[in-house]
């Protein structure tokens, strides 16, 4: 195995990172904009408003 100075191991961390962070971003966009998961996400959008909350008094 060869010798891995710091600037080396930085390099390979940050590039590694990126793929890994844009990958992750991949996954989650897909996941919101799946279809089956459309009126999981409308009943979320809307729940606070369906229940009939009124102020403390």
């Amino acid at each position: 195995m060869p010798d891995l100075d710091h600037d080396t191991l930085v390099a390979i961390s940050k590039s590694w990172g990126l793929f890994y962070m844009m990958g992750f971003f991949l996954c989650v966009v897909a996941y919101a904009f799946w279809p089956r998961n459309r009126e999981r996400f409308r009943q979320a959008k809307t729940s606070i408003l369906e229940r009939n909350d009124e102020p403390w008094r």
